[in-house]
């Protein structure tokens, strides 16, 4: 039964509605009509006339009270008053009535108060605190809950999985607040410009003024293909993650999941193999310092031994004899697991986007001998005359943000975002390491936007809560539940889900099996109907107790815009009011940077002041 229903269902005795309005009536008659006399005698210096309001009226009908020109005067201005009181009573009432959203109601029956004082700036801050966080904020802002109006934070140990329907305002209310909330590195994922045209500025002016250099709060664009034009001014090599044959085997794997369309059917032999093949090359280029295209060329020729002799002048004779044992199979063998790595590979052929991980002309290139390390340095430098290599070790040490950008579909970038994605977090774990209470003092914010399409990270669900312990809140906003177990599977989707301590639906998604659990997990609250019944031995009234679902599954598909339902661990689900950056205290940068950077700024700020007036109440960061 939807919201609209259960206000309809059950009955009410009007008659008794009407009977109390009209003595309501009648007695603000009789208090007006008793102050106008009295008020009129004082001006003209009269008797008083009778303090009884019965008395009043009646004299007034027997001509024993006068009824003066100065009593009409009086009577005039009052009605004028209380028309004036009534019109903006009424104003207020249907502005009220316009900022609460179809379902507000149901904020009633969920969590509010001590259901969510986890959430709270108190408890975040006592656990910040306790985790020797190097920053004053409790956390990121949330959301304001609906009943009360409490601002919620995600903590400094705290990961989350946002379900955001499109167009229902995830980028606005969500991924750009969070990144412009967060105190030190921050990576993001998108596969639009709008993150990046709106939070660069503002994340290079807080990362400057925060370390007094403005290196320290650079900001990197990854863009291989092309999203918002950057131009590839410095590289990441993709090698450099390759410090052994461990390593070379979880590039292979993170290359394999992101390139493959989701429910793509795999050899059980051949795609094992191909993995292993590619994991190989990817070890022989990186010990010898040769570009990641190095690889794809390798793969075009079955047989092309330098990677064997590579891989045995290196140390590895193991991996040496897998390449030369796949080498010398049969053809038709050979073939096929040699097709299968150059799929897995064939974005390396995106020659657009592996300009952002070679090196420019005039480069030299040193070989990744050093195994193991992940100093401040990279292990594989390119050393060149231009341009510089992003290194994830020394970023992770800063206030810089890094934007990974990546269409989907064919000829995606994905996996060399997904791999980036993968390097940056990695490096920020060995960094916590190495810190007191093996996390990180300052958090790393990650916001993993357009994760299913851009940034599918196989390994990412066992990961999941381990991350929030190091002191890296990650953040990861898919479009539907589908999504997800397109990319981890049913039973991936279902851990990523569980290990976030942070759970937020807004809107927008029609999966009836998702809203139906969903449904369940807000519950159920009691509901007392009331009937009256006549017949001609009176009238009778009786009650009855029902349970009914706080949000049902119609309620939650048609949640309104700048509405979304929160759960966390150890509280109770809660309805809350967005918090869109046009509504906090970032919205003159984020429009100044806007208009610096997105050719359709006039258009996107216009949008962005519309969807701020036209959603319900959403009550600023800081009020």
């Amino acid at each position: 039964m939807s919201a609209p229903s259960r206000r309809a269902s059950g009955t009410t005795d009007d008659s008794g509605v009407l009977l109390l309005g009209a003595v309501s009536a009648v007695i603000a008659l009789l208090g007006a009509l008793w102050a106008v006399l009295h008020l009129a005698a004082i001006v003209e210096g009269a008797p008083a006339p009778p303090a009884n309001p019965f008395d009043l009226v009646f004299g007034l009908i027997g001509g024993e009270v006068a009824w003066t020109t100065t009593a009409t005067v009086l009577a005039v201005a009052a009605g004028v008053v209380l028309l004036l009181l009534a019109t903006a009573g009424a104003l207020l009432v249907a502005r009220r009535r316009a900022q609460r959203a179809r379902v507000d109601a149901a904020a009633a029956h969920m969590g509010r108060g001590r259901d969510i004082d986890g959430l709270r700036a108190p408890a975040a801050t006592a656990t910040s605190k306790r985790l020797g966080v190097a920053t004053d904020a409790p956390g990121l802002p949330l959301a304001r809950t609906v009943a009360g109006g409490a601002l919620l934070y995600t903590g400094w140990e705290d990961v989350a999985v946002d379900i955001w329907g499109p167009r229902t305002g995830k980028t606005t209310s969500r991924a750009i607040p969070a990144i412009l909330d967060a105190p030190g590195a921050v990576i993001a994922t998108s596969n639009k410009r709008d993150l990046v045209d709106a939070t660069r500025d503002p994340r290079a002016a807080f990362a400057a003024a925060a370390t007094g250099d403005l290196a320290g709060g650079r900001v990197w664009v990854f863009d291989p293909q092309g999203i918002v034009d950057e131009a590839p001014s410095w590289w990441w090599n993709p090698l450099s993650y390759v410090t052994d044959e461990v390593k070379a085997s979880q590039l292979a794997d993170i290359f394999a999941a992101a390139s493959r369309d989701p429910g793509a059917r795999t050899d059980a032999y051949f795609d094992g193999a191909g993995r292993d093949l590619l994991a190989n090359l990817l070890l022989a280029a990186a010990v010898a310092g040769r570009p990641l295209t190095d690889v794809y060329l390798w793969l075009s020729d079955t047989e092309d031994d330098e990677p064997v002799s590579l891989l045995r002048a290196a140390g590895y004779p193991l991996s040496a004899a897998a390449v030369s044992g796949v080498i010398n199979s049969a053809d038709k063998q050979r073939a096929g697991v040699y097709g299968t790595a150059q799929q897995i590979a064939s974005f390396m052929t995106n020659r657009a986007a592996m300009a952002w991980v070679t090196p420019p002309t005039n480069t030299t290139i040193g070989a990744n001998r050093s195994v193991g390390t992940n100093g401040g340095t990279s292990a594989a430098g390119w050393v060149g005359e231009r341009g510089e290599q992003f290194d994830p070790a020394a970023f992770v040490r800063t206030a810089g943000t890094l934007y990974s950008l990546s269409k989907e579909g064919r000829g995606s970038a994905g996996p060399l975002v997904t791999a980036l994605t993968v390097a940056v977090t990695e490096a920020a774990e060995d960094l916590a390491k190495t810190l007191p209470g093996g996390r990180l003092a300052t958090p790393m914010v990650a916001v993993l936007d357009e994760a299913a399409n851009v940034c599918r990270w196989r390994e990412l669900p066992n990961l999941y809560s381990h991350y929030g312990s190091r002191g890296i809140v990650i953040m990861t906003i898919l479009q539907s539940w589908s999504q997800g177990v397109d990319v981890w599977g049913r039973e991936g989707m279902r851990k990523l889900w569980s290990a976030a301590n942070i759970k937020v639906y807004g809107g927008g998604v029609s999966e009836v099996e998702f809203l139906t659990e969903l449904s369940a997990l807000i519950g159920e609250y009691e509901r007392t109907a009331t009937s009256t019944s006549s017949s001609r031995h009176g009238r009778s009234t009786s009650r009855s107790a029902t349970r009914e679902k706080v949000l049902d599954v119609a309620d939650l598909a048609a949640l309104s815009r700048g509405r979304a339902v929160v759960l966390a661990s150890g509280s109770r689900p809660t309805l809350v009011r967005t918090l869109p950056w046009m509504t906090g205290p970032h919205a003159e940068a984020v429009t100044a940077s806007i208009k610096a950077h997105d050719p359709a700024a006039a258009r996107k700020i216009a949008q962005a002041s519309t969807d701020a007036t036209q959603a319900p109440a959403q009550a600023q960061v800081g009020a």
